[in-house]
């Protein structure tokens, strides 16, 4: 860690407690932890990962219950990976950790064509191998160094390029139920961490991006967002907190709400409705138009035909 003035070293201070608090939040509001469980960390050498790794020690101390922590890092053998860097620090730290050897790289050079997206095979040969890698070790829980940012841009992403609304949920069952994905620095911003990782020197290693399109749909959004957040401070967390509020009804999904089966219920006595009383209605001269029949079930599927125009 940086040698810091006083002044320096309250602010740090502050820093610090302010993440293990958001952390903390974010693990009791979800349940991330339990007593027993066995957390594995993945480790890639960002300032994310290691700054996850670094409260999680801190928090543990004085956690409610009792977990284990295991740091998990996986070399997929890009060219010109320090190898060295990460077991050195966690040998500094004597902690339990494992290096995980597997060469995605050359697979997924094999596999895609030359200037296609090579995130999608990717991030599934990376997950793969950190579940089987977590039953292996006996680990309970995967925790991951996404923080706010991250999903926000994640939501906005999937809402641009691919017609969903969908994030980083800040825990996760996998599909085969046999693994927990958690989140806990989903409340911190990407700011804290980046002066949090400064402070305490973590040996970051530097990110090689691939250059592909996803990526750079992704920087994309954040130059956005980050704008957003100059002209209006504090949008990215009103955002944030939209994705933890969300109202099925006011959306479009079907399968969220079942706009089908609504009807009006007039059974019970009126209620006054504001600024009824300031209501004028005027009769018209024209006939009504005549009521249309109910439709029966059966008749659904012409119906929604009929409505296809």
């Amino acid at each position: 860690m940086q040698s810091l003035s006083a002044k320096k070293k309250t602010v740090f201070n502050k820093l610090q407690k302010r993440l293990r608090r958001n952390v903390g939040k974010a693990i009791a509001d979800y349940q991330m932890i339990e007593d027993g469980d066995r957390i594995m960390v993945c480790l890639s050498g960002g300032k994310d990962s290691y700054a996850l790794l670094d409260i999680l020690l801190g928090l543990k101390h004085n956690a409610p219950v009792g977990f284990e922590l295991v740091a998990v890092n996986m070399d997929q053998k890009q060219p010109g990976f320090p190898e060295e860097v990460l077991p050195d620090y966690l040998d500094s730290l004597n902690i339990e950790y494992y290096i995980v050897e597997k060469d995605t790289y050359s697979i997924v050079r094999e596999k895609v064509p030359e200037g296609r997206t090579t995130c999608g095979l990717c991030s599934r040969l990376r997950r793969g191998t950190l579940y089987a890698c977590a039953e292996d070790t006996g680990c309970t829980k995967i925790a991951l160094g996404h923080h706010r940012d991250d999903i926000v841009e994640t939501l906005f992403l999937n809402m641009f390029y691919g017609g969903r609304m969908a994030a980083m949920p800040p825990k996760l069952r996998s599909d085969d139920g046999r693994n927990i994905v958690i989140r806990p620095m989903a409340y911190c911003c990407e700011r804290d961490i980046s002066k949090y990782a400064r402070i305490r020197d973590f040996p970051i290693i530097p990110c090689n991006l691939c250059g592909s399109q996803e990526n750079l749909q992704r920087q994309n959004i954040k130059k956005m967002l980050a704008q957003w957040e100059r002209e209006s401070p504090g949008r990215l967390n009103t955002i944030f907190r939209s994705i933890r509020n969300i109202a099925p009804s006011q959306l479009a999904d079907t399968g969220l709400f079942n706009f089908a089966g609504l009807s009006i219920d007039r059974n019970e006595e009126r209620k006054p409705y504001n600024f009824e009383e300031a209501l004028t209605v005027s009769r018209s001269e024209h006939k009504p138009m005549p009521m249309l029949h109910a439709v029966a079930p059966e008749a659904d599927d012409a119906l929604r035909r009929d409505w296809d125009v």
